[in-house]
């Protein structure tokens, strides 16, 4: 099973990724992951990324699409891409590598977030300078104000996890989502989930929807 998570930044689609890979055996697929691990092992496609990442450019469509195909083994493993396709164009090139190897996305799910909840919970995260613990003051804070339970180093808000770039960020994933959702829409595989409810509710429609492509394959 091939599955895709999609969501606006502050969506929960990291917390929901690690509670469906954990239930399922998902090996879980996340495109800021996969890049570090590229350019941390000094490989062609890593070395070609860095060159973008290092001038403050975007990694074209064709190699964030060539890194991420290259972890996908059509071997009947599960995987659950997450932050990827981020485009329309992404989308289509994701689908030329599968379309050989008779393999196919079997489901989209879109957490979808308003908008004030977004930029609420963005700017309400905070995450550890020192071994990148991840807290939000409305949902989870840290049990001593600015300090970290797991290392005791600083927490600390992130530059894009201000208002103004969180707002900017939002509006760049609702340019480059629509065109995405009505391209998964015409393929029937696309649910949506109100990513405002609790994150055991989502986890729980999540699990649901799952179960339903599960029993159908």
């Amino acid at each position: 099973m091939i599955a895709i998570l999609l969501g606006a930044p502050g969506s929960g689609k990291g917390t929901q990724s690690k509670t469906l890979s954990a239930k399922y055996g998902f090996k879980h697929l996340a495109t800021g992951d996969i890049f570090r691990g590229e350019i941390a092992a000094k490989s062609t496609l890593g070395l070609k990324a860095q060159e973008y990442v290092k001038s403050g450019k975007l990694v074209p469509d064709n190699l964030v699409t060539e890194m991420v195909a290259g972890k996908l083994q059509i071997d009947g493993s599960k995987y659950l891409l997450d932050g990827f396709p981020r485009n329309l164009e992404q989308a289509q090139s994701l689908d030329k590598f599968l379309t050989p190897q008779k393999a196919a996305i079997d489901v989209v799910v879109y957490l979808n977030l308003p908008h004030p909840e977004a930029i609420k919970r963005l700017t309400s995260r905070r995450v550890c300078a020192k071994c990148g613990e991840v807290y939000n003051l409305m949902t989870r804070p840290p049990a001593a104000e600015g300090k970290c339970d797991a290392c005791g180093g600083d927490v600390v808000q992130r530059e894009d996890d201000t208002e103004a770039t969180a707002k900017k960020r939002l509006m760049v994933f609702e340019d480059l989502t629509h065109p995405l959702v009505a391209y998964y829409k015409a393929e029937q595989v696309f649910h949506e989930i109100d990513a405002a409810k609790s994150p055991e509710a989502v986890a729980a429609e999540l699990c649901a929807i799952v179960d339903q492509v599960g029993a159908a394959k």
